[in-house]
Parts: C-alpha cells; structure tokens; sequence
C-alpha cells in the first residue's frame, strides 16, 4: 500500500510540476525586440541554460520550459523506479536490521525482551529457529545494498534528466527551415580578373549571404 501511495505522490507531483510550469511561462520568457517595416514584434528568445537550472531543481521542470510536456511522464516514470524500490528495501532493511540486534541480545546476553517486537512477516522463523543470525545479517546487508543502489540510480535519472533539458534546449532555435539554403551560382574575381563560381549560404535572411570564391 504504502508502494502504490509513493508511486501515486511522485504521479501528481510531477502533475503539479506541469501545472507550475504552464502557469509561470510568462516569467520565463525573454523577449527581444525586432523591427520591420510595418512595425515591432517581440520574439521570444530561449535560454538553453535555464532549461539546465530548471531541471537541476525539479525533474521536468526544463522539459517544460522546452515545451517537451510529453517528457515530463517518462521523466517521473523512470525516477519512480529508483524510488520505489529505495523504499521497500529500507523498508525491510529496517526489519531485518532490528530482527538481527534483537535475537543477537537474546543469544549473547540473555535479552528476550525485543523478540516480541520482532515484525510479524519474520519472528515465526526467528523462534522456530529458521532464520539465525547468519541469515538476518546476510539478508540485511543485502537489502542496505539495494537500497543505496537504488540511491545512485535516482541520482543517474535525474542527471539524464538535466542533460536531456540541456541538449534540446540547445536544439530548439536550430535552424531547420525553408530558408537555409546553399548553393552555386557564377562570380567573378577582382584580384586576379578571372570568372570563377561562388558557393553561398542563406541564413533565415536572403540580405546576409556567405560567398566562397574559388577562381577558375
């Protein structure tokens, strides 16, 4: 139950985290001023290094500033993994840490006193002796390992997650239009006074154009 709870938490909290970032789109816009003929227009300018902050502090925070919302889904999908299993294996590393302190009490010094508090799922094989203290111990480190494993996955996804922010951040304003462009057309060199070809570039704006002569 508790399971299903943290994975329904981390759900809405991601939820939430698009809402936010909906909602505070307008404070995240930086604005540049471009004139024409008619008259000015704001366009917006996007810094891939907000994206990057964004995401550092809250997973798919700079998927939403890249307006990639279809992310955020997978983003808190993959770190509901990590954190889940965090969870069940402290969970039972707790346990079995306690059934291990308990029953070492009891056979080194005498103590029954905590036997009775050992959890339920355990203390039938710890009284009938099936789990000893070599297996409490072996089955605690190993859910300790789990559970710090668990740990350094969260932390990977959460770095994927910041650098998917920060790559698509960077592509956003890559220019894939109509008008890029490149190609041949004839020129003629002053220096050498001799025809040659010119290979040119268009950037958005046909005004600016990069020539490379080469002379025949």
């Amino acid at each position: 139950m508790k399971l299903q709870l943290s994975i329904l938490l981390i759900f809405i909290m991601g939820l939430s985290v698009t809402l936010l970032a909906q909602s505070s789109s307008k404070d995240s816009v930086h604005t540049i001023v471009t004139s024409n003929k008619k008259d000015s227009a704001h366009i917006r300018k996007h810094i891939p290094r907000i994206a990057t902050r964004r995401s550092l502090i809250i997973p798919g925070w700079g998927q939403a500033y890249n307006r990639e919302y279809w992310k955020i889904p997978l983003v808190y999908g993959a770190l509901a993994i990590p954190t889940s299993t965090f969870i069940f294996n402290n969970k039972y590393y707790k346990i079995t840490k306690f059934a291990y302190e308990a029953l070492y009490a009891a056979k080194m010094n005498n103590d029954t006193s905590q036997l009775h508090n050992i959890n339920p799922e355990i203390q039938a094989g710890v009284r009938s002796g099936a789990y000893d203290l070599a297996t409490l111990q072996n089955a605690r480190n190993q859910y300790r390992k789990n559970r710090d494993f668990s740990i350094f996955w969260f932390i990977i996804i959460w770095g994927v997650n910041v650098a998917d922010a920060t790559v698509f951040g960077h592509l956003k304003d890559f220019d894939i239009s109509n008008d890029l462009s490149l190609h041949v057309e004839p020129s003629f060199n002053t220096v050498t006074n001799s025809p040659g070809i010119s290979l040119v570039f268009n950037f958005k704006n046909n005004s600016h154009k990069t020539k490379l002569a080469t002379a025949k």
